[in-house]
């Protein structure tokens, strides 16, 4: 499938900037990439009660945003732990991964969000810290139950948040034999070098201009940064692709057709599935990694959040 209508229009604007590398660290190329990226009259997401909460955590308090929904409670609300992306170093709670993304599952599946705010892998932060801070905020959640007037609690994230939340299912299954009732993965990257691309892959990747593909060289830079000079690529919960996936619960992966990180998630799901996993894959058709980014304006995002709300919705376990 082509690019989305809306996104191939925007394509000239990228024109003349080499790498994704380069325009990070050019303000006039860091603006074109702004331009591409910006949609003033994208559609606003609905407007749910939220709190802000700092929980405690290993490494000092972890803020949280909770997203509340409109309807009653009920015996099958579910809380559901959400974690943004952004390389490991970039992101916060108000990008419009985190916040819009929220806020349409907070309506559309009525469940209680709580959006994580971990220490970005900068100032000498790295491996644990970030994925010690997302498990706090789990343990917070299911230790709270009452107040967040749920029964279950499910766990997702997108890119480096689909990393950091695939990490904590893991170590969560080992560490309290627990499991989150639903996995949900949104384009994530999980592996420390990236997989070889599938055909179809290869061919989308073609049609990228050169600053919205991820080399191997960004991609293992990103990697090193969140490690440390000594982190263990080896260990499961540092990079999960590698991991025994044994065990765990039902799995959403969402991939975005136009992502060079499309091939960890599509590695990922095959994992998934020989481990015998209850998995389903998805590749979103015509967009870019970081479509969550975009407004529910654009069909294949609005089909996203759909299958990802219906995904919450299906939950049934007290």
């Amino acid at each position: 499938m082509p690019f989305h209508p809306e996104i191939a229009s925007r394509l000239p604007l990228l024109n003349g900037i080499p790498s994704i590398a380069q325009a990070l660290e050019d303000p006039e190329l860091l603006a074109r990439l702004h331009a591409f990226d910006a949609y003033p009259d994208a559609t606003q997401p609905p407007q749910v009660a939220t709190d802000e909460v700092s929980i405690p955590g290993p490494h000092g308090p972890v803020p949280v945003r909770i997203y509340w929904p409109d309807d009653e409670p009920s015996a099958r609300r579910t809380g559901f732990v959400w974690v943004h992306g952004g390389a490991f170093k970039f992101g916060d709670l108000d990008m419009n991964e985190a916040d819009w993304t929220a806020r349409e599952l907070a309506a559309r599946a009525g469940a209680v969000v709580v959006s994580v705010d971990y220490r970005l892998a900068v100032d000498g932060i790295t491996y644990p810290i970030p994925l010690d801070d997302v498990v706090a905020a789990v343990h917070w959640v299911r230790n709270n139950l009452e107040y967040l007037g749920i029964r279950s609690v499910s766990l997702g994230g997108a890119s480096a948040g689909g990393h950091l939340a695939a990490s904590a299912a893991l170590r969560l299954r080992d560490e309290d034999d627990w499991l989150p009732e639903h996995l949900i993965l949104v384009y994530p990257n999980v592996h420390f070098d990236l997989p070889a691309p599938s055909k179809s892959l290869q061919a989308a990747r073609a049609e990228l201009p050169p600053c919205l593909k991820i080399p191997p060289e960004f991609h293992r830079s990103t990697r090193e940064n969140y490690l440390g000079d000594t982190g263990p690529q080896d260990s499961p919960y540092a990079m999960p692709g590698g991991a025994d996936l044994t065990g765990l619960g039902p799995t959403l992966v969402l991939n975005a057709e136009y992502d060079d990180l499309r091939a960890s998630g599509e590695a990922f799901s095959a994992s998934l599935a020989a481990a015998g996993v209850d998995i389903k894959q998805i590749m979103v058709r015509g967009v870019l990694h970081g479509f969550l980014n975009l407004s529910k304006d654009f069909a294949p995002v609005n089909e996203a959040l759909t299958l990802m709300a219906r995904r919450l919705r299906s939950d049934n376990r007290c």
